[in-house]
C-alpha cells in the first residue's frame, strides 16, 4: 500500500484525479459495468487514502457517467490506433487514468503530461514500460509539444482538464496543438454553461465535504462551431456521443437524445487539424 501522504498532498485540480478514480473504480466493481477496469479497482485498494470520508459514497449515476466518458475517449484512441498503429497518444493531466492498459495495441507511444505531484503518485502506483513516457509540467506550457514524435500520427487527449483553464488558455492550447501537430487530433470534454456552482468563484459541491475546483471555462454543445476560430488549422469539429449506458444513461431520455437538452449537456469534442501545405518551390 502506498503512503497516504502523497495523495493527501494533492489539493485543488490535482485532487480531482482521486475523485475520478474513486468513481471509476466503483463502476468497475459492478458485474454489469460499462467499463471493465480492474486496474482502477486495484489502485483504490493500493492507496492509503480515505476516499469515502473525503468524497462520500459514489453515486451510481455519477460513477457510470465518469466511466462512460472514459469509454468515449477509449473509443477515439482505438480508432486512432487502427489508422496509426505506431502513433503517439499524448494524455494531458492524466492523473491516475488507466486508459493505456485498456487500449494498448502493443506499438503505441504514450506520453503523459502532468504536474510533478500527480506524476509522483502515478509512478508510485502504476508500472511504466518503454513505450510510456512522461513530461512533468503544466499542459498550458506547450514545451511538451517538442517531445512528441509526429512521424506516425498524433492524438492529444484532455479528459477532465480544460474546464479548469481560463477561456483564453483553452484557445491557446487548441491553437498550439493545431500548430504543432498538423494532421493530428485533439479530443476533450466540456461542462455546459448551464451547470450551476462551477464558476470561477464558487466551486461545485459534489459530496458532503468535497467541492470540485472552480471551472472557469464552460461550453454548451451548441457553441462547438466557434472552436474553429481558435486557429486556421482547425479543419474539423465533431461531437462524440457517449457509449450507451444503463438506466437513464442508456435509454431514450439520455440528454443527447432530447432536442431541448442536446445543446446544453456535458459534451466530448474531437478536433481534427489540417495537414500543413507542402512548400512548392
Amino acid at each position: 500500500m502506498v503512503d497516504a501522504s502523497r495523495a493527501d498532498a494533492l489539493r485543488g485540480v490535482p485532487e480531482t484525479m482521486l475523485w475520478t478514480l474513486h468513481h471509476r473504480a466503483a463502476e468497475a466493481r459492478r458485474p454489469d459495468t460499462v467499463l471493465p477496469d480492474p486496474r482502477a479497482v486495484r489502485l483504490v485498494e493500493a492507496v492509503d487514502f480515505p476516499f469515502v470520508e473525503r468524497f462520500g459514497h459514489p453515486h451510481t449515476v455519477v460513477a457510470q457517467a465518469v466511466a462512460l466518458r472514459a469509454g468515449c475517449f477509449d473509443a477515439v484512441v482505438r480508432d486512432f490506433l487502427r489508422a496509426c498503429p505506431e502513433g503517439t497518444v499524448v494524455s494531458l493531466g492524466e492523473g491516475l487514468e488507466t486508459a493505456f492498459w485498456r487500449v494498448d495495441n502493443g506499438t503505441v507511444d504514450w506520453l503523459t503530461v502532468d504536474l510533478p505531484e500527480p506524476l509522483a503518485l502515478r509512478y508510485a502506483l502504476l508500472p511504466h514500460g518503454p513505450r510510456q513516457r512522461t513530461h512533468a509540467g503544466d499542459a498550458r506550457d506547450l514545451s511538451w509539444t517538442r517531445e512528441v514524435d509526429r512521424s506516425n500520427g498524433v492524438l492529444v487527449l484532455a479528459q477532465g482538464l480544460l474546464m479548469y483553464f481560463r477561456p483564453p488558455e483553452v484557445r491557446e492550447l487548441i491553437a498550439g496543438c493545431a500548430e504543432a501537430f498538423p494532421g493530428g487530433s485533439l479530443v476533450f470534454d466540456a461542462v455546459p454553461r448551464s451547470v450551476v456552482g462551477v464558476g470561477r468563484a464558487h466551486p461545485r459541491r459534489v459530496s458532503g465535504r468535497y467541492r470540485l475546483p472552480p471551472m472557469p471555462w464552460r461550453m454548451d454543445a451548441a457553441d462547438r462551431p466557434a472552436l474553429r476560430t481558435a486557429h486556421p488549422g482547425v479543419a474539423g469539429v465533431a461531437d462524440l456521443p457517449l457509449p450507451p449506458g444503463r438506466g437513464l444513461l442508456g435509454g431514450p431520455l439520455r440528454p443527447d437524445r432530447i432536442p431541448v437538452l442536446r445543446g446544453k449537456r456535458p459534451s466530448v469534442t474531437l478536433l481534427r487539424f489540417a495537414e500543413r501545405p507542402a512548400v512548392v518551390g
